[in-house]
């Protein structure tokens, strides 16, 4: 059991999720004051910074890890209090786009500075310049290849093939 002490492996990965579990605590306690929960600032974040601040909600759910039915819940949700809008695609009648409205911009924007002042301090500025290029080079190898549908739909093409090669974001 001594080589279980020493090995790497399971120290990246404890390491991994100690850093994720501290940042979402300090994270949670910030997005809570602006009634958001993460997952809805996630939702927000993913449809902002896609073409036309929307995506196909089977977009939505692999680029936020949530199933197609937690997807549509938080959807649901965020659609009743005014944050977000959906509509039908008019290319296939089974499948429909989550967009962010003026009320989800406002709130996205009230609760970013804030947001980006705990990144700041908890997690990109303890890096030089030069080590987070190279840190957000490694996340997305890693996350290329443990979840490569994490972009889906982020070029604004709604024919993304799962099993195509992973776009970097």
């Amino acid at each position: 059991m001594a080589e279980l002490h020493e090995d790497q492996r399971i120290t990246a990965v404890g390491l991994l999720a100690e850093t994720f579990t501290g940042l979402s605590a300090r994270f949670a306690a910030q997005l809570a004051g602006h009634k958001l929960s993460a997952v809805e600032f996630e939702v927000l974040m993913r449809l902002v910074r896609s073409p036309g601040h929307e995506l196909r909600m089977t977009d939505l759910a692999a680029q936020t890890s949530l199933s197609t039915s937690g997807v549509t819940r938080v959807v649901d949700r965020m659609e009743r209090d005014g944050l977000l809008r959906r509509r039908a695609c008019p290319t296939d009648r089974r499948s429909s786009y989550a967009g962010v409205t003026s009320a989800g911009v406002t709130r996205l924007t009230e609760t970013l500075p804030g947001h980006l002042e705990l990144i700041e301090q908890w997690f990109t500025g303890q890096l030089a310049p030069a080590e987070l290029e190279q840190f957000l080079d490694y996340l997305r190898r890693i996350r290329d290849a443990v979840n490569p549908c994490a972009t889906a739909g982020a070029d604004g093409d709604a024919d993304v093939d799962p099993d195509a090669e992973p776009v970097s974001a």
